[in-house]
């Protein structure tokens, strides 16, 4: 077994959802959010040369050369698949792996509202599921994808960087294509997608303004769009979108999202209290009914907290709502809450009574 196998071994045994090998650090391993040390001297340049180059492509190598930071998926035999980023640093070489369970999970065994189940259902429009950095939105949109997989008959076409969930072909096809490897951009794999009779097209990452313009046109041309943006909560997912373009369009913008966004789903992850690292999304549901298109497309998303407020009937819930009903269920402390709530000025309360407990 190679050196780099050995800790993904020990990182996955241990529970960990990240290894962090640094050049002149010791590696460490991310458990339930939080980083550990490992028990091993630190990394060397060329320590950590060595271990890339059993995992590293030559094309991988260019990349890192021209780019300095390359995204690609590594399989360890008898371990497990692995997201890796390789990148330089002021000491040397550095990589972040972070572990790709073998299946896509369920909804139902990550948590999800029932109402996301139905709304997937749904074979048009576009869903977004937000949230910071490491959240569990790959996992998410997995398990959506891995529902319509299994229970329509349609074509599936995913564009990430890299591919992480290998989905084995059930009651659709599916075409999974890596950027850089299958196209040279998410532009370009997303305007081909559009010409590959798509039934449903999972976007990675709408990180710029013509993908997100190509995927708004997608949704409103018949195809179900899935994608993640690095936005927490429904109004700051509306006001980056359409802040992506300029003021002359924006007009234009808030139509068509008005008109394609089907669900929003915001997530964080927070941790389980009394089960050690485990931990379990928090999600904020916005289903787009007519009161949450009438917002957006007046260019007012502040009202939209208001909107979810009102909508519990159809399956809408805040994030604070429902961090507050698993602090009064004994699920979460009142302290991850208040760390993860949008107006922790309502959870300071209950901190400092639980601190007093």
């Amino acid at each position: 077994m190679s050196r780099i196998d050995s800790f993904l071994e020990l990182a996955v045994k241990q529970g960990g959802s990240d290894l962090h090998l640094v050049s002149g650090q010791s590696p460490r391993i991310r458990i339930g959010g939080t980083l550990h040390r490992v028990r091993f001297r630190e990394l060397s340049v060329e320590d950590l040369d060595r271990m890339l180059a059993e995992v590293m492509t030559d094309g991988h190598r260019e990349v890192l050369d021209d780019k300095l930071a390359v995204d690609f998926a590594y399989q360890a035999p008898g371990i497990g698949r692995f997201r890796a980023n390789v990148y330089r640093h002021v000491r040397g070489t550095a990589v972040a792996l972070r572990h790709v369970p073998d299946e896509a999970p369920s909804l139902e065994a990550l948590g999800m509202p029932s109402v996301v189940r139905s709304m997937i259902s749904q074979p048009r429009g576009l869903t977004l599921v937000t949230g910071p950095t490491g959240s569990g939105k790959t996992t998410t949109l997995a398990a959506m994808l891995d529902h319509i997989n299994r229970t329509r008959r349609a074509h599936i076409v995913t564009i990430e960087d890299p591919i992480e969930f290998v989905h084995p072909s059930r009651g659709c096809v599916i075409t999974q294509r890596e950027i850089g490897m299958h196209s040279p951009s998410f532009t370009v794999a997303l305007r081909d997608a559009i010409r590959e009779d798509p039934d449903v097209i999972l976007v990675g990452e709408m990180r710029d303004m013509e993908t997100i313009s190509l995927a708004l046109t997608a949704a409103e041309t018949g195809a179900q769009v899935l994608g993640t943006l690095h936005t927490s909560g429904a109004p700051k997912t509306v006001d980056r979108i359409l802040n992506v373009f300029p003021a002359r369009r924006q007009d234009q913008i808030r139509t068509m999202l008005a008109e394609s966004l089907t669900l929003l789903v915001s997530q964080q992850l927070v941790r389980v209290s009394g089960e050690g690292n485990r931990r379990r999304a928090a999600v904020e549901i916005l289903v787009n009914t007519p009161a949450a298109a009438s917002v957006i497309r007046a260019g007012s998303s502040h009202k939209l907290l208001s909107v979810i407020q009102a909508g519990a009937k159809v399956g809408m819930q805040s994030l604070d709502a429902v961090l507050k009903d698993l602090v009064h269920k004994g699920s979460i402390s009142a302290q991850e809450a208040f760390e993860k709530a949008v107006d922790r000025a309502q959870f300071e309360r209950l901190v400092t009574r639980e601190e007093a407990a």
